[in-house]
């Protein structure tokens, strides 16, 4: 029997994976977080099956995510970044990403960890939508209006309220699977 998924995710097993084993899942540990936080920033203004591509990539480039190391990144690490042909070479969010690990660190410390304040916006638990069809899922609710506007008041970069849907959804905050999804 073939399983039925959301119709974004055929385009090949690579995305097809993605979606039946991470998109739609709660994430609680900062980690991943700020791997999506990371993945989601560098995808503004790109399909997410050109970052889901370079996953690897950044990974190894961005070392392993880790937002301890990021936070410190001298502009000779940036020159790295920028002859890196494996990742989107874009300075400001490169930059922005360096920014968003300082954030992020400042956030663990403000909150206990970054999942606390993240989850927070949701209250703790997923918020499930029942979408028929693709043209129901929006590209921003109220809620990544209200988080995107937190985290810019924090100094976070590229993370509008787009790319935090993007991420809410990602990241399990959302659970926007169509009805008749085998994840659902």
């Amino acid at each position: 029997m073939e399983l039925i998924r959301c119709g974004w995710c055929e385009k090949d097993d690579l995305y097809r994976k993605y979606h039946d084993e991470e998109w739609g899942k709660p994430v609680y540990d900062d980690e991943t977080i700020f791997e999506f936080l990371v993945l989601e920033s560098f995808q503004a203004g790109l399909s997410w099956y050109t970052i889901l591509k370079k996953r690897e990539n950044f990974k190894k480039a961005f070392d392993e995510f880790n937002y301890n190391i990021i936070a410190t990144y001298s502009e000779d690490k940036v020159e790295d970044l920028m002859n890196n042909a494996g990742i989107i070479r874009n300075r400001l969010k490169i930059l922005a990403t360096i920014n968003n690990a300082q954030r992020f660190q400042e956030v663990q410390k403000e909150f206990g960890s970054f999942s606390k304040y993240i989850w927070s916006f949701v209250d703790g638990k997923p918020i499930v939508n029942n979408p028929k069809t693709l043209n129901d899922v929006p590209a921003t609710r109220e809620i990544s209006d209200a988080l995107a506007k937190d985290l810019k008041k924090r100094g976070f970069k590229f993370l509008g309220s787009t790319v935090m849907y993007a991420h809410m959804q990602a990241t399990g905050m959302v659970n926007d699977h169509l009805v008749d999804c085998h994840c659902k």
